[in-house]
């Protein structure tokens, strides 16, 4: 399993939002490419990036932030948020983002999704944000009529490298991931699910290290990283175990 830690951009700042809502965030640092590589140095194999206000404006703003990761970190990063057509896709993966996530574009254009896949193989995954069970878009502030299992259906012979689902009603207040939800998605496609929303403890870690969980390629923990609830040390030291029991 990967642990994922996240950084939520914001008018270029780190910042952690309560269930999408822009007008509920929270400052954890006003260094974003400092704060990779504090993740990094505490022994993180990926980041989980994403431009919020690109998310709204459909289109990438936080660009300079992200530049200015890359070149802090070597560590592969992921990047969701206003990546709605192929030259943004394209211009992310030449800048260095090792994998982009397609949210609101999988929803209304699905054959770019396609197309995105067969032109750059392992290096595009979908963004499922689910309330209700039902996938949201355009930064959480619609909602479709789409569930998340038949989103991902569409995309099973896609060559999807990843799905990300969050549970939008979990993210950001720390009660804990939505386990049955995200297995119940992973038992339905063949495509890795990593787990969002919610991871708020050790006790997540250990729910995710569990062998029901064993499906799923990882999960994203934001908020419990920056204000302590979750010891990054001592999760990655949990899934160093885990994986040293495994092999």
């Amino acid at each position: 399993m990967i642990l994922f830690p996240a950084i939520d951009l914001k008018d270029g700042q780190c910042v952690r939002l309560q269930q999408g809502d822009m007008n509920r965030a929270t400052v954890f640092n006003d260094d974003p490419a400092a704060q990779a590589r504090a993740f990094e140095q505490l022994g993180f194999e990926w980041l989980h990036l994403v431009d919020l206000n690109g998310a709204f404006a459909s289109r990438p703003v936080n660009a300079e932030a992200v530049k200015a990761i890359l070149e802090a970190i070597s560590i592969p990063v992921q990047l969701g948020g206003g990546i709605r057509d192929m030259a943004t896709i394209e211009h992310w993966l030449e800048a260095g983002i090792r994998r982009v996530i397609l949210g609101t574009v999988a929803v209304r254009d699905p054959d770019l999704v396609r197309q995105a896949c067969r032109a750059f193989p392992g290096q595009v995954a979908v963004g499922i944000d689910a309330k209700g069970g039902k996938v949201a878009v355009e930064g959480w502030a619609e909602e479709s009529r789409l569930s998340a299992i038949e989103l991902a259906m569409r995309f099973e012979d896609a060559g999807v490298a990843a799905i990300i689902y969050t549970d939008i009603e979990r993210d950001g207040v720390l009660k804990g991931l939505n386990i049955p939800a995200t297995l119940k998605l992973a038992a339905a496609t063949s495509i890795p699910v990593i787990a969002s929303g919610g991871l708020a403890s050790l006790a997540d870690i250990e729910r995710l290290l569990q062998p029901d969980c064993a499906i799923l390629e990882g999960a994203i923990s934001g908020r419990a990283l920056y204000d302590g609830r979750l010891d990054a040390t001592a999760a990655l030291e949990l899934i160093a175990q885990a994986r040293d029991a495994a092999s």
